[in-house]
């Protein structure tokens, strides 16, 4: 697993980090708010559809309805409307939903490229890919380029918002992957039951999807 680590990592370093840097210092603060928050609305119906399976229809109804507002008065999505209506955002994936079905989480795993993980989450991933609707239309209309596109663009939405965190992370954790393998747990417990992701757990994986940190938080507040 740690050989993985250390792969991830010098990807990270070699092309993520150096993306990530470029995209901060070229596109203004609420060109980048804007971008989570059309990534973020993209996934929309993958929340829903597993916010449905774990029986939180609530959650469901407000994703639903954050889904519609976000997409007509928030313009696709690139502006949190529904945010400022008190509809706050809550990720849901099928990972989560397996761990409210019960389904024990399995040995902790460091997946190539796609970093932290379990077999219970892994699974997760693929049936999210499977039933995401803009996977779907990729594959049916032969738009070979939308999903490496969406992928690259969560990525480096991920790695821009938590570059600080990740850069003070590394410098003080005298193991880097014991830090990330145990915060990966902390978070992924603290998701599962709908708690508040704690800021200082931003798990550097490449394309690892999180709730919003303190970074975007900052943003938003500077504009």
């Amino acid at each position: 697993m740690r050989a993985v680590f250390a792969f991830n990592n010098t990807l990270d370093k070699v092309i993520l980090e150096p993306a990530a840097s470029i995209y901060r210092d070229v596109v203004p603060d609420k060109g980048r708010v804007a971008v989570h928050n059309f990534l973020n609305n993209l996934r929309t119906p993958v929340i829903f559809f597993n916010a449905v399976l774990q029986g939180d229809f609530e959650h469901a109804l407000q994703t639903l309805a954050r889904f519609l507002v976000n997409t007509t008065a928030g313009i696709l999505g690139f502006n949190d409307t529904a945010a400022e209506l008190g509809m706050e955002y809550r990720d849901e994936d099928f990972g989560q939903t397996l761990a409210v079905w019960n389904m024990p989480e399995g040995p902790y795993i460091m997946l190539p490229i796609l970093g932290p993980s379990n077999p219970r989450d892994a699974i997760g991933r693929v049936v999210d890919f499977i039933i995401d609707p803009l996977n779907i239309w990729a594959g049916n209309a032969d738009n070979d380029w939308a999903v490496p596109t969406r992928t690259g663009a969560d990525a480096l939405d991920f790695r821009a918002l938590h570059f600080d965190t990740i850069a003070d992370l590394e410098k003080s954790s005298l193991d880097f992957y014991a830090t990330v393998r145990t915060l990966y747990r902390q978070r992924r417990n603290d998701e599962i039951n709908n708690g508040t992701v704690d800021p200082t757990i931003s798990v550097p994986s490449i394309g690892e999807r999180m709730d919003d940190g303190p970074a975007l938080e900052e943003i938003s507040q500077a504009n």
